[in-house]
């Protein structure tokens, strides 16, 4: 496992999701249910999401490198721009997703029940999020799924504990399009510097 590319998947995914509706789903589960049982059944949802998302990054690794970098370079750049974009209205977003999380989610359940309650809220709300095409545009770019895998779902597994912990207060202090911006900052780079290797730059990282 390579600890440069665990930071290179863990630290843009940990950004990118901090401001999600990721965040404030498993907020609303963890209200709907015990903290623990809600963290659980998301984190068994996203390790299967990082999973697909890892093997649809190494398949199209499989194609010409440049072809692959400049995907890569796409994905990035659309995370930057979605990020950018979203800053300015963030708190608003998160408001909607609280409402609409709060309609969807029912408790009432415990156990295993619970714990698949919350993956198929997550499994399904969250499929085909920003944060699976980036992790699988870092699986095309780095030849090192494991450490792609264990940063993105790393990252993942951090920011639904600290909304299943102490999400309400986190809420209260935390500057969601501030954490957008700086997201969007960390997307942009990687954009770039991928676009250089598209152009036949060699780069050190």
């Amino acid at each position: 496992m390579d600890p440069a590319v665990l930071a290179a998947s863990f630290l843009p995914i940990l950004l990118l999701e901090l401001p999600d509706k990721t965040f404030v789903a498993t907020l609303v589960l963890a209200t709907r249910f015990r903290p623990l049982t809600a963290w659980i059944g998301v984190g068994l949802a996203f390790a299967v999401q990082c999973l697909i998302a890892v093997v649809a990054g190494r398949l199209l690794a499989q194609l010409p490198d440049r072809p692959v970098a400049a995907v890569a370079a796409l994905l990035f750049a659309v995370g930057a721009f979605t990020l950018f974009r979203g800053a300015a209205k963030a708190q608003q977003a998160e408001e909607e997703a609280r409402v609409e999380y709060e309609g969807k989610v029912r408790g009432g359940t415990s156990g295993w029940r619970a714990v698949l309650a919350c993956f198929g809220v997550i499994f399904l709300a969250e499929w085909g999020d920003l944060s699976q095409l980036f992790t699988a545009g870092l699986a095309a770019r780095y030849d090192d799924p494991v450490s792609v895998f264990a940063g993105s779902w790393a990252a993942l597994l951090v920011v639904s504990g600290l909304a299943a912990a102490v999400g309400g207060t986190i809420v209260r202090k935390l500057s969601v399009a501030a954490v957008s911006r700086v997201g969007g900052v960390v997307c942009a780079v990687l954009a770039v510097l991928t676009a250089l290797e598209v152009a036949g730059l060699d780069l050190p990282v």
